[in-house]
This record gives C-alpha cells, structure tokens and sequence, in this order.
C-alpha cells in the first residue's frame, strides 16, 4: 500500500486478513525447516499487529454499536490465536507439534475472519450500518500499524496480552503414541477439580 493509497478501517483489515491466508497457504506448502519459520515468524507478525490494532481501535469503536457477543467472540477468538503464537514463537519446526499449532491457528483465524467479514451480520457489516466513520479509523488504525510494525522491527514482536483468559495451572502429562495419558482415564491436564 503507497503512502497516498489511503484505505478504510474494514479495506485495511481486510487486506490484513488476505496477506495473512496468503501466508497461511505458503506455509502449508513450504518445505525446509528455515522457510517454516521465517514464514512462521511473519505470520505471528502480522497476526500480533492485526490484533493490536483490532483491540485497541476497532473493536472499542464499536462497542454498542455492533452486537455485544459479537465483539466479546472477537476479544476470545483474538486471546486463543495469540496463545498459539506465543507457542509458535516460543517453538520451532523441527517440535512435534509446531505444524500442527500453526494449522489450528490458521483454522481460528479463518473462523474469526468469517464472524467479521460476514455480508449481513458480520461485524464489519454492522460497523457500516452504524455509521462508523471508517476512513477515520483506518487512518487511525494504519498509523499504529506503521508505528507497531516499525517497533517491532527495533525491539522484536511483543508478548502477546490476553484481556479474556485467566492463568489456569494444567498438569503436564505425558502422552504415549495412543493418545492415552498414563493416569487412570482422566484427560492429560484435566484433573479432579
């Protein structure tokens, strides 16, 4: 996007939503334990960005605006993506599970964008019939993305934040090639409350 090439709050999220599927299906493709990553990397990028600016300016612009569960979804849906970055992040290609975590975070961003992007009562299509001042927003909105993404490139990602989960201790279980924990038929992590 040029400097002139301005875009509204939905187009700009949007594009975001595009370039990250783009990611997504490059990354299913990619072989080679360096490309994963790098690919990897970007995607947590831009998704960690996304966020930041969805939560920060989007989200709290339509409060009362949009329907209430649908915004809170989106602060959930949002909290589950960024703990699998931080695995992600934290991880890499050659872990066991490090393919498997970045395909159930492209299947809940592809869930969370559907919920926005929905023609009728999506959340974007809502915005609009509020009257949100969408140009505004997207200004405002791509200048924290300039300035996020011009940190980020100083200081590193951030530590994603969670506002919608709490610290909950799970036991760490082994799992044997079954799918079995070892422990008398509970669930790995999930004991007895």
């Amino acid at each position: 996007m040029s400097e002139t090439e301005k875009l509204d709050a939905v187009a700009l999220l949007k594009a975001d939503h595009r370039k990250v599927e783009e990611l997504f299906a490059q990354f299913e493709k990619a072989r080679g334990v360096e490309r994963k990553r790098a690919l990897a990397t970007q995607i947590c990028t831009e998704l960690t960005v996304h966020t930041m600016i969805e939560e920060e300016i989007f989200y709290p612009a339509c409060k009362g605006k949009v329907e209430d569960d649908l915004v809170a979804e989106a602060y959930v849906e949002h909290d589950a993506a960024k703990v699998l970055i931080a695995q992600i992040e934290e991880g890499g290609p050659e872990e066991e599970f490090y393919d498997a975590k970045v395909k159930v975070l492209s299947e809940e961003i592809e869930h969370h964008v559907e919920e926005e992007e929905k023609r009728v009562e999506g959340m974007f299509s809502q915005a609009r019939k509020a009257g949100l001042d969408m140009d505004a927003l997207g200004e405002q909105m791509a200048a924290r993305k300039q300035a996020l993404m011009a940190q980020i490139k100083a200081q590193g990602v951030p530590a994603p934040e969670v506002r919608t989960f709490t610290a909950v201790d799970l036991e760490e279980v082994p799992v044997d090639e079954t799918g079995a924990s070892g422990q008398d038929g509970e669930q790995p992590g999930l004991g007895q409350r």
